[in-house]
């Protein structure tokens, strides 16, 4: 008798149920739909399936269980009748919402298997699944800790309902129960106080180790320009098509998550470094933000920046938008920024540039995927960061040597010469930089690029 090969079968994928909330007070850039279509890519990117979505349009969170009670007890059918595994919100919930929904849950069904997460712990789920380089671990770990330690009661509610049946008086915590308990969670508590602690000096290290990495490159004079944008938008696609950088891509949300920085030459033989940045999307955790802090300094020590935009999706404005406020948000919104509009081989044949160029100031279209438009955005990346230098001739008094320090850090020195009362400097400055030798500017002059 042959003997029949067949394939593994593959473990069933987790189901996971979406609710998501419209406040009438609060401004967000995508309506509640089309943010509950991107709660469902994250929730596929972290493995799961969709089986179902529902929203409340509310004026405020209900105290106790966010959403209204009687949508509660619709969401406990909904999640009974798809057989759902998880409750994924949309919005980030307090540790008191948790604890009141999974309560209504476990009393509803009798059982606590459905586990209840918000959109913050999906993304940092996913974040901890495409972290590759030790850097990026610790920065998700980080953020973890820090986003479960006001949540870690949780784990101890078990302890509360054991006391409520053993007839003791309520909040006492019932006999033999409530000090372990306490103690047991003071335990856990100051291990993961001591976890981020340890992280955090970690980190640190990480930082003052890229600090002198970019000292290194400005010392070289090497201009750094870094990729933004939304995440999906392609940053990693033309990273590879600019670089021959072999970055993993996907289509998918949060692909690549750990930064990379190439050399790029451009069209006058001048070298660059180019590196692509975690991808942003509306509301990005606040821990993550915090944790991130050694990878988003790229950013912002960049000396130019490339936004990435997928101009084919339907959402393209709102997450120029976001992408504008999270740079914004960590004081990068001054530094000089081309606007790359990607993926223009997904429009309609009849598109028109004209159409965009009105909303986008001075876009360049690109196709990363097809290589279309690389050799302009070449030529506007070296125009760009020539034109962003402004020639400079400053007299720095003596006491004032810091910001010698600084010029050659940040700049390209010409001509130094030392004085009687201090020192002339010359050269040329990024312009955000410029405002700092104001006092002691004796010449201005934006660099003019050569035509010959």
């Amino acid at each position: 008798m042959n003997k029949i090969n067949t394939l593994p079968t593959r473990a069933p994928r987790q189901k996971a149920f979406l609710v998501g909330v419209d406040f009438a007070t609060e401004k967000t850039l995508l309506p509640v739909e089309d943010s509950l279509e991107e709660l469902a890519l994250l929730t596929e990117t972290a493995g799961l399936e969709v089986v179902g979505e529902i929203f409340q349009k509310l004026t405020r969170p209900n105290a106790s269980t966010y959403i209204g009670t009687g949508k509660l007890q619709e969401v406990i059918l909904l999640v009974e009748e798809f057989h759902a595994d998880v409750i994924i919100f949309d919005n980030e919930l307090s540790p008191r919402h948790l604890r009141e929904i999974e309560k209504r849950l476990e009393e509803s069904l009798g059982e606590d298997r459905i586990h209840v997460i918000d959109r913050t712990a999906l993304i940092l789920d996913i974040f901890a699944l495409h972290a590759n380089t030790s850097e990026g671990k610790l920065q998700v770990e980080l953020a973890q800790y820090q986003y479960r330690l006001p949540r870690l009661t949780r784990a101890w509610t078990h302890l509360a309902r054991q006391a409520g049946g053993s007839g003791g008086r309520s909040g006492s915590g019932g006999v033999g129960l409530r000090g372990p308990g306490e103690t047991q969670l003071e335990i856990d508590r100051r291990e993961i106080l001591r976890r981020i602690s340890f992280l955090k000096d970690e980190l640190e290290k990480v930082r003052a180790h890229r600090a002198r990495h970019r000292k290194a490159r400005k010392i070289q004079q090497i201009p750094t320009v870094a990729l933004v944008g939304y995440t999906n938008a392609g940053k990693s696609t033309l990273l590879n098509l600019l670089t021959d950088a072999r970055v993993y891509v996907a289509d998918k949300l949060f692909a690549t998550l750990d930064p990379t920085t190439r050399k790029v030459i451009l069209p006058s033989n001048t070298e660059i470094l180019l590196t692509d940045t975690v991808g942003f999307i509306q509301k990005l955790p606040t821990d993550l933000v915090a944790a991130f802090r050694a990878t988003l300094e790229e950013i912002s020590e960049a000396d130019l920046l490339l936004h990435v935009i997928d101009i084919s999706h339907p959402n393209a404005i709102v997450q120029y938008e976001s992408v504008m406020e999270t740079l914004s948000d960590i004081d990068c919104a001054d530094i000089p920024t081309l606007t790359i509009l990607n993926k223009i081989d997904l429009l309609p044949h009849d598109y028109t540039e004209t159409k965009f160029s009105d909303v986008f100031k001075n876009p360049i279209f690109v196709s990363a995927t097809h290589n279309i438009g690389t050799e302009e955005l070449l030529q506007n990346i070296e125009d760009e960061l020539f034109s962003s230098y402004i020639h400079v001739v400053a007299f720095v008094p003596y006491q004032e040597g810091q910001l010698i320090s600084f010029f050659h850090e940040n700049g390209n020195v010409t001509d130094i010469k030392n004085l009687a009362e201090g020192i002339e400097i010359s050269g040329q400055l990024p312009s955000r930089s410029v405002a700092q030798f104001q006092p002691y500017i004796t010449k201005i002059q934006h660099k003019q690029r050569s035509t010959e």
